[in-house]
């Protein structure tokens, strides 16, 4: 694998009226486990079925019904744990969290605290090629989902759909390392990438799969130094906390609001209360939700229903033997293997269908070349018609063109042609070479014959290039055109160029 240096970006540096500040976020990621049943019954998980229909009687919170853990969703928590390199621990333990949730029958959450199940972990954030973030996890814990409250069906009642009220939850939680709203965003979406490598949760933030609570506070250059020595939080400034953003645009929005809202409040001798605010996308502003509840305000003690959980090291390292390879080492290879630059190599791995997609187009042929055909031709054509890649070409499709193109029996530009042929008529980039005369003209002889008519009916333009080579390129151009681009270009540049002279 290519060992990749990277560059720390600058913090992100705003301008009070009094003074600069900087800007330090913490990250509360829910997603979502992809399963097929919810973390402690067998209730479907489907979204998009009839409300309060996938609801068991436990997650109706009936008298007597115990939990009982999936052990799929602790097996896709610990495959999460071990995608971010956090440690995986062998025994944790499930805590009864009392807060009051409108649509969660029984009253109380039940989630980790004291001993979650994964640990410490990292995730590098690429900023730009060459520029990274490496932001720490903090932890990873299981939890449930609650249900939906619905106000806007009747002017005086709420709706309660249970249907999601016991999902299980992974909260993934961030030590306080990002700098700036762009950073925020960034790294949502390189956890997303990751989770979805892993096959842990498909990442739909628009169905509410994955939610980020953002914590914002900003202090004074030189007080974020002075945390990572001391580790004392105090140095951080005071923090709000934004719940349940689903939008990358709006992390950004949100917080940008936020800190300029706190700096205001410093700078005016007035102080930042730690609370929960919710952010209004219509409004671009935060707004205050509730005081923000400490750990012991909701009254944490173990769940008395569940037995700790205990997992074995030889079930975890099974599962580490299952782990895809991840983005970063994807694209590491992929620079290394195929000597594409690593922007494209990050363009290409940014999804895992779209990088095995590429690999099947690569064929035997020129990885560089095939990567700017899949990112400019194929990719472009696809996200102008909202279809997934394989829509407008299948992988043998590419590698099909692009050999025609290494053996110079068609023109890049005939090449277009051939895949915009072939997107209408679904016909074989061959067939359509062959029946359509599209084959590259090598005949040298049919070459010259063109060049000859072409000097001759400039002489003009033959005594500027004469004097200026680099107006040769115009001669080129009349050639191609003349033969419907279907002239070998080497073969065109060398005649013009010995034709006048150059």
């Amino acid at each position: 694998m290519l060992d990749l240096t990277y560059e720390t970006p600058k913090p992100r540096v705003i301008a009070g009226a009094k003074h600069d500040w900087e800007l330090v976020i913490g990250m509360e990621v829910h997603a979502q486990v992809a399963s097929k049943a919810k973390l402690f019954s067998g209730a479907s998980t489907e979204f998009g079925a009839e409300p309060n229909s996938n609801v068991a009687f436990i997650d109706a919170a009936m008298p007597g019904m115990l939990p009982v853990i999936n052990e799929f969703c602790v097996e896709q928590a610990v495959r999460t744990g071990l995608g971010l390199k956090a440690r995986i621990n062998l025994k944790s333990a499930f805590d009864r969290k009392n807060y009051f949730y409108p649509d969660l029958p029984q009253g109380y959450q039940i989630s980790q605290l004291y001993e979650p199940l994964v640990g410490e972990g990292e995730i590098l954030v690429d900023m730009e090629p060459g520029v990274a973030r490496r932001v720490r996890i903090e932890r990873i814990h299981m939890e449930q989902d609650a249900g939906k409250s619905i106000h806007d069906m009747d002017p005086a009642m709420s709706f309660v759909d249970l249907n999601r009220t016991g999902v299980c939850l992974m909260e993934i939680v961030s030590r306080p390392d990002i700098r700036g709203p762009e950073e925020a965003a960034a790294y949502v979406t390189k956890l997303r990438q990751i989770l979805r490598y892993l096959g842990t949760c498909d990442g739909n933030m628009q169905n509410g799969n994955l939610r980020a609570d953002v914590n914002v506070s900003v202090c004074r250059p030189g007080d974020y130094e002075r945390y990572q020595e001391s580790q004392d939080f105090s140095h951080l400034g005071t923090r709000c906390e934004i719940k349940n953003m689903n939008s990358m645009r709006f992390i950004q929005q949100a917080i940008d609001y936020e800190a300029r809202r706190q700096i205001a409040l410093l700078e005016s001798g007035g102080e930042v209360v730690q609370e929960t605010r919710l952010y209004d996308p219509d409004r671009s502003e935060t707004r205050s939700m509730r005081s923000k509840e400490e750990a012991h305000d909701y009254r944490y003690f173990p769940d008395p229903d569940l037995l700790p959980l205990e997992i074995e090291q030889d079930w975890v390292d099974g599962i580490a033997a299952s782990l895809p390879e991840l983005p970063d080492a994807k694209k590491a290879r992929f620079v290394t293997d195929y000597g594409v630059t690593e922007y494209d190599a990050s363009v290409l791995t940014a999804d895992r269908d779209l990088a095995a997609y590429f690999e099947a187009s690569v064929g035997g042929g020129d990885g560089k070349k095939t990567a700017n055909w899949v990112i400019n031709e194929v990719l472009g054509r696809a996200n102008k018609a909202e279809l997934a890649p394989q829509d407008i070409a299948a992988p043998e499709v590419n590698a099909a063109i692009l050999a025609m193109v290494a053996a110079d029996e068609i023109s890049t530009k005939i090449a277009k042609d051939v895949l915009e042929i072939h997107i209408e008529t679904g016909d074989a980039p061959g067939k359509i070479v062959t029946e359509r005369g599209l084959k590259q003209v090598t005949d040298t002889g049919a070459i010259e014959e063109a060049v000859d008519k072409i000097i001759a009916d400039n002489p003009a333009q033959v005594e500027k290039a004469k004097q200026n080579p680099k107006l040769a390129g115009w001669f080129v151009g009349q050639v191609m055109k003349a033969t419907g681009g279907k002239a070998n270009p080497k073969a065109v540049n060398q005649i013009v160029g010995a034709k006048l002279g150059l």
